[in-house]
């Protein structure tokens, strides 16, 4: 049983940090919204506390999963680096940009603690039923470290391989579902318009070549698969403004390694468009509903 500091408790890390109380492991929590903490309120071995360096002090693990890399720069220098104790393993889960994170990772080693990151894909349902995929950056030493306790939470651990590899295999992970996802969105749209029944659509696409994740999982036609975002008028999932800021992410790294990225472009300029419409906060498979109100031009 160890003891674990999670700070950010949004759609994802609330669920993740209720999986680690369910396999007994005792866990400060801090979240900046005081209303994520009322999940955990009635649960006897998460601990609430009012700021975060708390859940960090006296921790043998500090798992972060925070909006983007400013807000982890901060939290790490601020709140984190001063109050962990030697040999503490910081586990970020944050998608953000690689540099930032070989920082903290460099600055986390001169202090003699130990700081992987380890980006999550499997969305809201594999977070509550712990089936996520843990894309993890770090020191062979560390990856063992931090395995027993991403297993907690996660069914696929992947050593991606050294510091900063987990937030680049997210990265191209993310900017592929992004296009999927206008892909699957514009190839339903269309068949719809044409006549096609929408469940013959989805159900010959999805025993075609055609067929991906965001086909079959998490179709964004409404009414297609239950309990996604669709069939809730897309409220919850993954926002449309972190898809775009984790397709910005893409961007950056691109320019950086000098790799071509022609779809990515569109990709982020069609969801800065789906942002700048009012429906930033709308589930990401909203490129459907917006595409579907769109005319060719």
């Amino acid at each position: 049983m160890a003891s674990i500091g999670f700070l950010g408790l949004g759609n994802m890390g609330k669920h993740m940090a209720t999986n680690l109380i369910a396999a007994n492991h005792r866990v400060t929590i801090f979240d900046i919204n005081p209303e994520a903490l009322d999940h955990f309120k009635e649960q006897k071995q998460a601990k609430i506390v009012s700021l975060p360096q708390n859940a960090a002090e006296n921790s043998d693990f500090v798992i972060l999963m925070l909006p983007n890399g400013k807000i982890v720069r901060d939290v790490c220098q601020s709140n984190v680096f001063p109050v962990a104790k030697k040999g503490t393993c910081i586990i970020d889960c944050s998608t953000i940009d690689v540099r930032t994170s070989k920082e903290m990772s460099e600055m986390a080693r001169n202090k003699q603690i130990r700081f992987v990151d380890a980006p999550v894909s499997g969305g809201i349902t594999g977070a509550q039923k712990g089936t996520l995929t843990f894309m993890v950056g770090a020191q062979p030493d560390d990856f063992k470290i931090v395995e027993p306790i991403l297993s907690k939470m996660g069914k696929n651990i992947v050593h991606a391989g050294a510091n900063g590899s987990g937030l680049a295999a997210k990265i191209c992970n993310n900017l592929l579902l992004g296009i999927s996802m206008i892909g699957t969105s514009e190839a339903m749209n269309l068949g719809i318009k044409l006549g096609l029944d929408k469940e013959v659509l989805a159900k010959l696409i999805n025993s075609s070549t055609g067929q991906c994740w965001s086909s079959q999982a998490y179709n964004p036609c409404p009414g297609i698969v239950p309990n996604v975002p669709s069939s809730n008028d897309y409220n919850g999932g993954f926002a449309s403004e972190m898809m775009t800021k984790d397709l910005l992410l893409a961007l950056e790294a691109a320019e950086e390694a000098q790799a071509s990225t022609p779809l990515t472009e569109k990709a982020t300029e069609l969801y800065r468009k789906i942002c700048s419409s009012g429906l930033n906060k709308r589930d990401f498979s909203v490129i459907f509903k917006y595409l579907n109100e769109q005319k060719r031009s």
